[in-house]
């Protein structure tokens, strides 16, 4: 197995840590699964580079890489979700997990055909917002943790601010990865040939 795919493997791996870390509402825990997020993000970058670098693509990248990075983001908004203090609506979660359905299926119905469909503009930028969104809440609500350990009564206004923050950000990036789904359509109608 080459280095890419141990990369890819890696990442995969990390998933049930991230998890189980985030699983706890502590400080130290959210701030383990933190790290464990963001060591996933850069193998995420390094597996790829490397790969088309070296010139060392596999059938087991191709199947495996999309499929750890999607199960990475599933798991940390699903996760995300459930902490108390950031207000992460599920149809928030659910529009966010369609889409990447719907563009998995639809890459696959290309596939069948011998059509292969690259990332596009729309979808690299929802990715970023994504990982922009869980990076920083996810740090926000370690903050707030942490400052129960000097301020035992919590800080009121931080929380109500982080709480309709993270409220409207996620609604942000619910629409936008709704609309980048919607593009990624429009773009491939063809290439899925759901007008047969």
């Amino acid at each position: 197995m080459n280095v890419p795919n141990q990369l890819t493997l890696a990442r995969v791996l990390m998933v049930p840590v991230f998890v189980g870390f985030m699983s706890y509402d502590h400080a130290v825990s959210f701030g383990v699964a933190y790290l464990i997020f963001i060591a996933a993000v850069v193998t995420d970058y390094y597996d790829g580079k490397i790969a088309r670098t070296r010139n060392l693509v596999t059938n087991f990248g191709k199947l495996f890489d999309p499929i750890a990075d999607k199960v990475l983001m599933a798991a940390a908004f699903v996760m995300l979700m459930h902490v108390p203090g950031l207000d992460v609506p599920g149809w928030t979660v659910i529009v966010i997990l369609s889409r990447e359905f719907l563009v998995t299926g639809a890459r696959s119905l290309a596939a069948g055909d011998g059509n292969i469909i690259g990332a596009n503009v729309w979808g690299k930028t929802k990715t970023v917002i994504q990982m922009v969104y869980i990076l920083t809440f996810l740090f926000f609500i370690i903050v707030e943790r942490g400052t129960r350990y000097w301020v035992p009564d919590g800080i009121d206004w931080y929380q109500r601010a982080l709480s309709l923050a993270s409220f409207w950000a996620i609604f942000f990036v619910a629409v936008f990865t709704a609309y980048s789904g919607a593009q990624f359509v429009r773009l491939n109608w063809r290439a899925m040939q759901l007008g047969r």
